[in-house]
């Protein structure tokens, strides 16, 4: 396990974007995040084509150490195994240097006849993250049954959140900026709780709405 430095809370959060398989493109919403936010930056994690577990864990692990602040991930597909990953292998502190995730479309790593480029990552950490954290997931990803999505977002303590039908949630959903998620991440940057407060169960469980009353959130197209 490493050590976490003490960081500051006070210090503004930076938001490290984690692509998945192939990187994100021009038109993904993470990329367009980065250019619109001045705190935003990706993890370039390389080999995008041919991905290997442990070098993403350790290459996200250097960016979230050097940022030297607290920090928010914003995950896509892989990238979001790539965070569970990190999670199981450091053991951070509750809410350090990680204050928050939104988890966006993971896949499913374990299912049968899956992209062979997925089996680099084993069976996929199930473990709670040690962080409060969205998991956003639709209805009709292709690389993702729904319930399995569920499952994930139960198990890793996440905040599910249906996006409707919107595919993959990437470039071909058409989502442009995709406000909807800037909301989500908007709350992980403003209305995180203590450490000791989340530890003691404030912050709602998986599958608990994570606006306006209802699941979607909003987010249904």
């Amino acid at each position: 396990m490493a050590h976490t430095p003490a960081i500051s809370p006070q210090l503004e959060p930076v938001i490290l974007t984690v692509p998945g398989i192939d990187n994100s493109g021009p038109d993904h919403w993470q990329t367009r995040w980065e250019k619109k936010r001045r705190n935003c930056r990706r993890v370039d994690l390389g080999m995008w084509d041919a991905p290997h577990r442990n070098t993403w864990v350790n290459k996200l692990n250097l960016a979230i150490h050097r940022a030297n602040r607290p920090v928010v991930l914003v995950a896509h597909s892989l990238g979001c195994v790539t965070v569970a990953w990190w999670a199981a292998f450091e053991q951070p502190a509750f809410g350090a240097p990680v204050i928050g995730a939104l988890l966006v479309a993971p896949p499913d790593i374990e299912r049968p006849g899956r992209d062979p480029r997925l089996a680099r990552f084993g069976a996929c950490p199930r473990q709670p993250l040690p962080f409060p954290s969205f998991l956003v997931a639709s209805r009709n990803d292709p690389y993702c049954p729904l319930p399995i999505s569920i499952a994930l977002a139960r198990d890793w303590g996440a905040r599910f959140v249906d996006a409707g039908e919107t595919g993959h949630i990437n470039a071909e959903s058409d989502l442009g900026d995709w406000p909807e998620g800037e909301r989500l991440l908007d709350r992980l940057l403003h209305d995180r709780p203590a450490p000791a407060a989340a530890k003691a169960g404030s912050w709602p469980h998986a599958g608990a709405p994570a606006a306006g009353g209802g699941r979607r959130a909003g987010l249904h197209r």
